[in-house]
């Protein structure tokens, strides 16, 4: 990561997109990250995000104050709350003069070869407006294995590769992956030693844990893709892991990975 990078996709996790005590949107961590990000994409950077967050939207409609166990709730939930996330990413991109584009994927689209293809032929021509952020989730409506595990980790690592990122940005509620007296891990240089430092802890908004994110890292560093899991709730984070800065755990692709091509 000595160059700056020109494609990053930027995962936000659930944790780090709702208040802490609420079932509910965070609007000023939503002004934040959205402003990061406009500041890459003036610097000339593309950025696509994938975005969980619709399930901890819906819950309040749908009278709930702890995210449900049930999966028809949950996608219940998705579907209410997936329109109010992506008005207010809308909203708060609009500060910056930039759109955004909704694609809603499936694992199953990405693993089709013509759906796979033309999910890389979309996201190609939106990265050409230069004024449009690309915001992936799930659809969750009609998808089940995010809603039961992963918080869309896989599905970042799947779509960073389908648009042959340069960066993969893991944004979490912790500094990233912390050694076992608590202290975070700078760089790990094989990801199969990560999963002896991992605990057991999540949100109750969210489904992740460091093992599905880890399970992401496995998936990108091994098609090129440097990664790079932080707090998301730290000020001025992106631009300073954009930068290079040693910040979060950076998992750099091993010797003998090549760099991946443009679109």
């Amino acid at each position: 990561m000595h160059t700056k990078p020109r494609r990053i996709l930027l995962k936000f996790g659930s944790g780090i997109l709702t208040r802490p005590r609420a079932n509910a949107l965070d609007d000023k961590q939503f002004r934040r990250l959205t402003t990061d990000v406009a500041q890459l994409v003036r610097g000339g950077c593309e950025c696509i995000i994938v975005s969980s967050g619709a399930v901890a939207a819906g819950m309040r409609v749908v009278g709930l104050k702890e995210r449900p166990l049930d999966l028809t709730t949950g996608q219940a939930c998705a579907a209410v709350g997936q329109s109010k996330m992506m008005h207010l990413y809308a909203s708060m991109f609009a500060k910056h003069q930039l759109n955004v584009a909704q694609l809603l994927l499936t694992h199953s689209d990405l693993d089709s070869r013509t759906r796979h293809q033309n999910a890389k032929n979309t996201l190609r021509r939106l990265l050409d407006c230069k004024n449009v952020v690309p915001v992936v989730n799930e659809n969750d409506s009609v998808a089940v294995e995010e809603l039961r595990f992963g918080d869309n980790d896989r599905l970042s690592a799947e779509v960073a590769v389908l648009a042959e990122a340069e960066l993969l940005i893991l944004l979490t509620s912790v500094d990233g992956l912390m050694d076992h007296v608590g202290r975070r891990i700078p760089m790990i240089a094989d990801v199969g030693d990560a999963a002896r430092f991992v605990r057991k802890e999540k949100s109750r908004f969210s489904v992740g844990g460091m093992i599905t994110k880890l399970e992401a890292v496995k998936l990108a560093t091994a098609a090129g893709i440097p990664t790079v899991i932080a707090n998301g709730r730290r000020a001025g984070i992106i631009p300073r892991i954009a930068s290079g800065e040693r910040v979060g755990t950076l998992f750099p692709v091993r010797a003998g990975k090549s760099d991946a091509h443009s679109l």
